[in-house]
């Protein structure tokens, strides 16, 4: 098989797919089997929601309770950076040199995600992933307020039994194809992140928060619960009893507290926050794309099955990548003490 076959073959693989016991091949090393038929959430369709999904979320963000003011910087759109705009209303695009900043603009409701907001952050990120240039993606709100927060909840009021589970499910699908994208995606949260502001942030592969971040999941003081995959998500990234804590009281907490916690992975001063997280995404992506994209299929996969078949998922894509032109570049450049330039082939 080609290194182009096999990259496709470990892109189609997920964790589920293994049965340990039966994937030793040549010399102990294991080889993919035939899919089973789970679907995996990595592969993306047209990225878009339909007609009926648009209904369902009509004004039914999570709420965000009612933050005071707080500053937050909006991104500034650098004049050398290749800046491909959207004719959205609400989400932008730019990407420069690999890295794409797609940013949330909806200032005058701090952010909040209604329908069209989630169908373009989901538009967005299709788009993303069908270019090849773009390595690393950072998501932000834009305004002095919010990262995102914000919700109808006169609209939420009005949820029946079969439309709030639907609300839940659709947002939850978007959050997730995030979660899967396989590039690396980092939240730079500058504001409020809560309720399904949380939950998105929280679906991104890293965080990084100003010094004026505040997060939080307040819905029980509504009488609903975390919808678009927090209570779920939540408990693995800090822990059952942190978690815990979060979601009863409905409490905000700062950005030194979410580091500490391990919600956030750093605290930044609020001016450079999207200086710094496109420096992060910069030192990432000089690494092999095929590897940080199989990186990323492994940790995720791993986190939701059980050890040997997470582990036999982990020596199959440690195996397929040594067929890529990237690892024997990579090999190459360490041996010869030089830069890897890599492909992502």
């Amino acid at each position: 098989m080609s290194s182009a076959g096999m990259v496709q073959t470990a892109r189609g693989m997920n964790a589920q797919t293994f049965n340990p016991s039966a994937t030793q091949g040549k010399a102990g090393v294991p080889w993919p089997l035939r899919p089973t038929g789970h679907r995996s959430l990595g592969a993306r369709g047209s990225g878009a929601l339909h007609s009926r999904q648009l209904a369902n979320f009509r004004d039914t963000t999570v709420a965000s309770g009612d933050p005071e003011s707080c500053p937050s910087a909006a991104p500034d759109v650098d004049t050398h950076q290749r800046a491909a705009m959207s004719d959205n209303n609400y989400v932008r695009t730019e990407t420069a040199d690999s890295v794409a900043t797609v940013t949330i603009d909806r200032q005058a409701k701090l952010n909040a995600l209604n329908p069209d907001v989630m169908a373009e952050i989901d538009g967005a990120f299709a788009a993303l992933q069908n270019d090849a240039d773009v390595r690393a993606v950072i998501l932000t709100g834009a305004g002095d307020k919010a990262f995102v927060a914000g919700a109808d909840i006169g609209t939420l009021a009005r949820m029946n039994t079969v439309s709030g589970a639907r609300i839940s499910r659709d947002g939850q699908e978007i959050l997730r194809r995030i979660e899967m994208f396989p590039r690396p995606v980092i939240a730079a949260v500058g504001g409020y992140a809560l309720g399904g502001g949380c939950e998105l942030a929280i679906a991104c592969h890293i965080r990084v928060a100003s010094e004026r971040a505040r997060f939080g999941l307040p819905e029980v003081g509504l009488g609903i619960i975390p919808g678009y995959g927090g209570t779920v998500r939540l408990p693995r990234l800090v822990g059952l009893g942190r978690a815990v804590e979060m979601i009863l009281t409905g409490d905000m907490i700062d950005a030194n507290r979410a580091v500490e916690i391990g919600l956030a992975n750093l605290v930044v001063p609020h001016g450079e926050l999207i200086d710094r997280s496109t420096a992060l995404a910069r030192r990432i992506v000089r690494n092999a794309p095929v590897a940080l994209e199989m990186a990323l299929k492994s940790i995720y996969e791993a986190v939701e099955s059980p050890m040997d078949h997470a582990q036999a998922l982990e020596s199959t894509l440690f195996g397929l990548l040594a067929s890529t032109s990237d690892m024997k570049e990579g090999m190459a450049a360490f041996l010869e003490k030089r830069k890897a330039d890599f492909t992502g082939s």
